[in-house]
């Protein structure tokens, strides 16, 4: 039985940040586990501010049309997003407000699993709530736990790999949560 399918997408758009880190670890791991992983660069995320007189003008932008019909042919989500200002950060917000537009939105009977690293003490538990919101009110499935990973700027070795053997057990505990209720 062939593993599934998941959209894996970070919150920041800096190429070294420590949720790109986090989230390259989960692919690496939903992958040992049998899972095929789309990963969606940062710079496919950069689309105008949604707007409806522009989406009803031009439609989707090209970026918006590729990102909606890629989650489409996934059976979940994987998202490692940092929090800005205590919330979803703009741009992956913008991402979602633009693919979940009719017809078919493609977030529906999908699986999602949310993790975030920040150099804070809070890791990203005030933003994650928010986005557990707008995901949720567009139909996803959301797992109930999470991967929160504080003093991320001291949880990396040199070679990108998380210092604390619990820390990466979490992220495999979550990728495995994921694959078992995807295939459900």
């Amino acid at each position: 039985m062939s593993g599934p399918r998941f959209l894996a997408i970070c919150g920041s758009l800096r190429e070294q940040s420590f949720n790109r880190k986090l989230l390259n670890l989960a692919v690496a791991e939903a992958q040992r586990l049998g899972a095929e992983v789309d990963v969606v660069e940062a710079k496919a995320l950069v689309m105008p501010i949604y707007d409806g007189e522009l989406e009803a003008s031009e439609g989707l932008p090209p970026a918006a049309a590729a990102l909606k019909e890629r989650l489409r042919a996934a059976a979940g989500l994987i998202i490692a997003s940092p929090e800005y200002n205590y919330s979803i950060p703009g741009g992956l917000k913008n991402a979602i407000d633009w693919i979940s537009r009719p017809p078919a939105p493609p977030f529906k009977d999908r699986w999602a699993a949310l993790m975030g690293a920040s150099t804070g003490a809070y890791a990203t538990l005030r933003m994650q709530p928010h986005l557990r919101q707008v995901l949720g009110n567009l139909g996803m499935y959301l797992l109930p736990g999470q991967v929160l990973l504080p003093g991320a700027h001291q949880a990396f070795d040199e070679k990108n790999q998380l210092r604390e053997p619990l820390r990466l057990r979490a992220v495999s505990e979550l990728m495995e949560a994921l694959i078992h209720q995807t295939r459900r």
